[in-house]
């Protein structure tokens, strides 16, 4: 019997997720996790084998939480089941650890498929971004220093990609848990590491970055 720990802000999402997991009769749910925080108190708890974690998180983000679960416990497998873009996050969680993403709109028997490659020793991504990992691998990796990818940190990432869609400080800071004046901050560092002047500059690179990468 294989433990799960499943890490979500959403409880009707771990409901559904924990439904899933449970219908397989050789997987269990051992605990939930609404942030970071109670995350990482479960994995000291329940010593669970596999966590599937989500990226949007209240406080720390999902990513820095995995890096903190494979300090701490160095062989537990990692899914990331996410309502963000593969195309855009699906490399950072790799290197942050995970070792395979999954997005929310995929079927259940899908997030399934996935948990058993990952806690059987493989990766699980979708064949296009496999294809761009190992066309990023073939390339020796020298675009990538143009990219925000490789710029921003995990939640300066959110902040830009949810910015790229439209939303505004008020609705970024409700989506991520963050005060506004949080938000504003981030959006600041962005504009500095980005050599960005304005707030719309910074509007229409997001903008710009979010389409190419789901396009391209």
């Amino acid at each position: 019997m294989k433990k799960i720990l499943i890490v979500d802000d959403h409880p009707l999402m771990r409901k559904g997720l924990a439904l899933s997991i449970e219908s397989e009769t050789d997987l269990k749910v051992v605990a939930q996790a609404a942030d970071a925080e109670e995350a990482l108190a479960a994995l000291e708890t329940h010593d669970p084998d596999m966590a599937v974690v989500d990226i949007s998180l209240p406080g720390m983000s999902g990513l820095e939480l995995i890096k903190h679960m494979l300090a701490l416990k160095p062989g537990l497998k990692v899914l990331v089941v996410s309502r963000h873009d593969e195309s855009l996050y699906a490399e950072r969680a790799i290197r942050a650890g995970a070792r395979g993403y999954v997005m929310k709109l995929e079927a259940g028997e899908v997030i399934v498929q996935a948990v058993r490659r990952v806690l059987n020793g493989g990766i699980y991504v979708s064949e296009e971004v496999n294809e761009r990992l190992l066309m990023g691998i073939a390339a020796g990796r020298e675009m990538l220093a143009k990219s925000p990818l490789e710029v921003l940190s995990d939640r300066e990432l959110e902040v830009f990609e949810l910015t790229g869609r439209g939303l505004g400080t008020r609705e970024i800071a409700e989506r991520l848990h963050l005060s506004i004046k949080t938000v504003e901050s981030y959006r600041a560092r962005i504009k500095n590491k980005l050599n960005l002047n304005t707030a719309v500059e910074l509007m229409q690179h997001a903008v710009q970055w979010v389409e190419g990468e789901r396009t391209g």
